[in-house]
């Protein structure tokens, strides 16, 4: 069982990640998971302002369970601005069976922003009792903290905001697994700094066909390469998705079937 960040011996109201936690190796980051969905033609979502549901019933269970086993959801700030997504566990069986863990009902939320503009009336803040944690570079720690310090804490980390400062200091907090859900730039960040240690990718049954919405990954060199391919764990059908389950770590747990999630 994996600790609550809500019960982390560290005080969730500091702001500021402690150079400690800045130099921390990969053992000491938080078991991450990155869990996608994307068409046949690799992207994320269409270009229209509603948010494009690629996955299916079943497959938004799944995630939920993911969630209902991590100790911390988190999202980049265009996923929130985008997306307006909840980050909630939606089982009442599993918030139940988390709170007589002694965990909180959903795990942490905790958003990443360069610029900290984020709407604090949006979903990640109003919904659900969770902590939120939001990491801006220090440059934008004043404004955000101005405009969200009601709704959440505004963690300062450093100059460039790096993913793997952020990892380490949720671990210092007491999460032992982390499940990133995007967007575009935040999977990019993880994959190109080797941060994650699976993909749970889903592969939606269409085609979006527009270069203008957001892809999987934007351009840039990954660890992965024809030299150096990534492991394929396990393939599962889950209804009319297809779920690809990736070993990019070896930290890579696998499931109770040797496999898949």
């Amino acid at each position: 069982m994996t600790t609550s960040a809500t019960t982390a011996s560290a005080d969730p109201s500091v702001g500021t990640i402690p150079d400690e936690a800045r130099t921390q190796t990969a053992a000491q980051r938080p078991y991450t998971v990155l869990s996608c969905c994307m068409s046949i033609d690799g992207y994320l979502d269409d270009a229209g302002p509603e948010r494009l549901l690629l996955s299916n019933t079943a497959d938004f269970d799944r995630v939920d369970a993911e969630r209902a086993d991590s100790d911390a959801i988190l999202v980049g700030a265009e996923t929130i601005r985008r997306d307006n997504p909840r980050l909630v566990v939606r089982s009442a069986g599993r918030r139940a069976a988390r709170l007589a863990q002694g965990r909180g009902a959903s795990p942490v939320k905790v958003a990443v922003t360069r610029s900290g503009r984020l709407d604090p009336g949006a979903a990640f803040f109003t919904e659900g009792d969770a902590q939120r944690l939001v990491y801006c570079p220090s440059t934008a720690v004043k404004s955000a903290r101005e405009r969200l310090a009601s709704v959440a804490t505004v963690v300062d980390a450093g100059a460039d905001g790096a993913l793997g400062a952020v990892l380490a200091d949720l671990a210092r907090r007491g999460a032992a697994r982390v499940l990133v859900e995007g967007g575009s730039s935040v999977v990019t960040q993880v994959l190109q700094s080797g941060l994650a240690d699976e993909l749970q990718l889903a592969v939606a049954p269409l085609f979006v066909g527009d270069s203008s919405a957001p892809r999987l990954v934007a351009d840039g060199a990954f660890p992965w390469t024809a030299d150096r391919r990534a492991t394929l764990a396990s393939v599962h059908q889950v209804g009319d998705v297809a779920l690809l389950r990736y070993a990019l770590s070896d930290r890579f747990v696998p499931s109770a079937d040797g496999g898949g999630a």
